[in-house]
Formats: structure tokens, C-alpha cells, sequence
């Protein structure tokens, strides 16, 4: 299979995703489903920042919009504002940092770009919630995760409806990956969505079936850390949840994933170390 797909564009060079690659969270926010990932300080994004990286993230995904089910909306200009409280502090103390944004709207993508050299923009409705999205990805030519969601952070638990799960997302992306290719936007890595408008049971189809999606061609990031398809299928509570994170992650991995989302990095890179040894690469 032609592996090239496993590249992508970071500032003029390529960045190879043929090693999986780990994401640190930093959620700065109030709000978020784990109280362990929530930041609302200078001094806890240096914090949590320094440590991340000294771990051994090859990504760090900031955001200021919690996606957690039935989250507060919370307005354009106050997501802004936290996302720069981040993005200054990172850029000045690590400024050789891969910084991904994870937002939905495109003028918070925009200014993260503009002023701040953000390298990724991580879409968690791929487009759907913000039309202009796709406009300022082609614009600035940067990598673009497209994630697949059903309804909205508010209402997603409530649509989890489908005929056919795998091949309705499938579709889905395949008809996204058409419009960007098509914009000329070719840097694109899709994630399933793992809890954003599916069952628990949906959740674990998709993890059983990941490498399905290497029909598209793409690389494939897993966010599964602490996810309540873990913590309430083991009747925990997501502090309880790194351990079974472990496990779901080793699994993305074996079945294709180029990159963990996750909380706990040091952890996470220890998975990746051990599924290359797996894997003899």
C-alpha cells in the first residue's frame, strides 16, 4: 500500500505519521468531562504544557470549547480569548512546538493562525457546524483533522441513530475528503468521533473495525482517552479511566491509527514504543 498518504505539511516540511504520533489535551476550560484536563490559569498551561512535552508529546491540541455531552455554547469571543491566553504562553516558552487548535468555528481557526502560527486545525464537526471552515483551511494550506460528528456538543447523545454505522460514516467522509481534495487541501487526517453522536456499542464497532477506514487513504487519529465508552462500560469514573484508555489506545494502534489523542502522555508514548516492538517496526 502507498504509505506517502502518511505525510503531512508542517511548516514547509514534511511530517512523518508513519510513527504514530501522540497529542497532548490541553482543555482550558471550566467544564470538561475529566477534571484532570481542565486548565483556566497561566501558570497551570505552563505547567501542564512543559510537562506534556518533557514526556514526550509530539503534539499539543489546545481548546477552548468544552465538547463534552450537553456542554455549556459558549460565545465566539470567549473561546477566543482562552485559546490566546494558551496559544501566547506556548509560543513564547516553546516555540518550536506543533500546536493543533481544536475548534469548529473559522475565525477562531483564522486569528489561531494569523497570530499565532497554530499548525493543525482540529474540526470536531468537519465542517458542519461552520461553513466558512473549509474556506480558511484552503486559505492557509495547513493540516486539517476532520472528525466525524451526528448533531451538536448539546444535543449528540440524542442522535445516535443509524441504518448502517460503518458505512454511513464511511460515506461521510469520503464525500468531505472530495471537497477539500478538490479546494486542493490534501494534509487531511479524519477521526471517527469515538462518543460524539454514537452508543457505547457504536463506539466499540468503530475501535473493532479502525482499520476499515484505511480505505480513504488518510491518517487516522484515535481520541479514546477516557471516554465514557470506558469508564461506564467498567461501571469507574474517568479518573479511574487510564487504564482502560491503555488498552483502547494499543488497540487503535494495531489497527491503523497514526495518532492517540490523549491526557496522559507519558503513558500514551510507552503504548506507542511497545506496539512498534509488536509490530517489529
Amino acid at each position: 500500500m502507498n504509505e506517502t498518504y502518511r505525510k503531512i505539511n508542517i511548516r514547509g516540511e514534511l511530517y512523518d505519521l508513519g510513527t504514530p504520533r501522540v497529542m497532548g489535551v490541553l482543555n482550558i476550560t471550566p467544564d470538561s468531562f475529566y477534571s484532570g484536563s481542565r486548565i483556566n490559569d497561566e501558570t497551570g498551561i505552563l505547567r501542564r504544557s512543559e510537562e506534556m512535552l518533557e514526556a514526550g508529546a509530539d503534539i499539543l491540541d489546545i481548546g477552548g470549547y468544552s465538547s463534552r455531552p450537553g456542554a455549556d455554547d459558549i460565545s465566539e469571543q470567549e473561546e477566543l480569548e482562552r485559546d490566546i491566553m494558551a496559544l501566547k504562553i506556548i509560543r513564547k516558552e516553546f516555540p518550536s512546538a506543533i500546536v493543533s487548535l481544536d475548534t469548529f468555528r473559522s475565525k477562531v481557526a483564522d486569528a489561531g493562525i494569523n497570530d499565532y502560527g497554530v499548525d493543525i486545525i482540529n474540526d470536531i464537526s468537519g465542517g458542519e457546524l461552520d461553513r466558512a471552515m473549509f474556506d480558511t483551511i484552503e486559505k492557509h494550506n495547513i493540516p486539517y483533522i476532520l472528525m466525524h460528528m451526528k448533531g451538536r456538543p448539546q444535543n449528540m447523545h440524542l442522535n445516535t441513530e443509524y441504518d448502517d454505522l460503518f458505512s454511513e460514516i464511511l460515506k461521510w467522509f469520503s464525500e468531505k475528503k472530495q471537497e477539500l481534495v478538490l479546494r486542493g487541501i490534501r494534509d487531511i487526517i479524519i477521526d471517527p468521533g469515538f462518543g460524539f453522536g454514537k452508543s457505547i456499542e457504536h463506539n466499540f464497532t468503530l475501535l473493532n473495525q479502525l482499520e476499515r477506514f484505511g480505505v480513504l487513504e488518510l491518517p487516522i487519529m484515535a481520541g479514546l482517552s477516557r471516554k465514557s465508552m470506558i469508564w461506564r462500560s467498567l461501571n469507574i469514573s474517568p479518573e479511574e479511566s487510564l487504564n482502560g484508555t491503555t488498552v483502547l489506545n494499543t488497540v487503535a494502534l494495531m489497527k491503523g491509527a497514526s495518532i492517540i489523542r490523549v491526557h496522559d502522555v507519558a503513558e500514551a508514548r510507552q503504548v506507542v514504543q511497545l506496539v512498534k516492538l509488536i509490530k517489529g517496526s
